[in-house]
């Protein structure tokens, strides 16, 4: 209880634009960062009106797991292997390492899709 507390009151607090961390969960870097691609990757397939039979096979996986994509349910998927599968679709993933603007805050990682 008294965390939940801690949580709300943190939830006051001037939002970071990362839900995950706002709401004060464990990885919510890499849970932004999942949630980012997965976007990106829903925005692709939809884009190509494929079904998830068609998007399973390109992506080498089965049904249930383009299932689980579509619904944003991110705890099966890596990084790395949504990265993966922006390539299978034909999508360059281009990683840049800068250094961070001394007036942004914290470090961080940030997913951009293309259109």
């Amino acid at each position: 209880m008294i965390e939940m507390a801690r949580r709300m009151n943190s939830l006051a607090a001037e939002p970071t634009g990362n839900v995950f961390a706002d709401l004060g969960l464990p990885n919510a870097e890499e849970l932004n960062t999942k949630l980012r691609l997965c976007a990106v990757i829903n925005k692709i397939l939809a884009e190509r009106k494929l079904t998830q039979a068609e998007a399973a096979r390109i992506l080498g996986v089965n049904q249930p797991k383009i299932s689980a994509l579509k619904s944003y349910k991110l705890e099966g998927f890596s990084v790395e292997r949504l990265m993966h599968f922006a390539t299978a679709l034909e999508h360059d993933v281009v990683i840049e390492i800068r250094p961070r603007r001394k007036t942004a805050g914290a470090a961080r990682v940030l997913v951009v899709g293309a259109a």
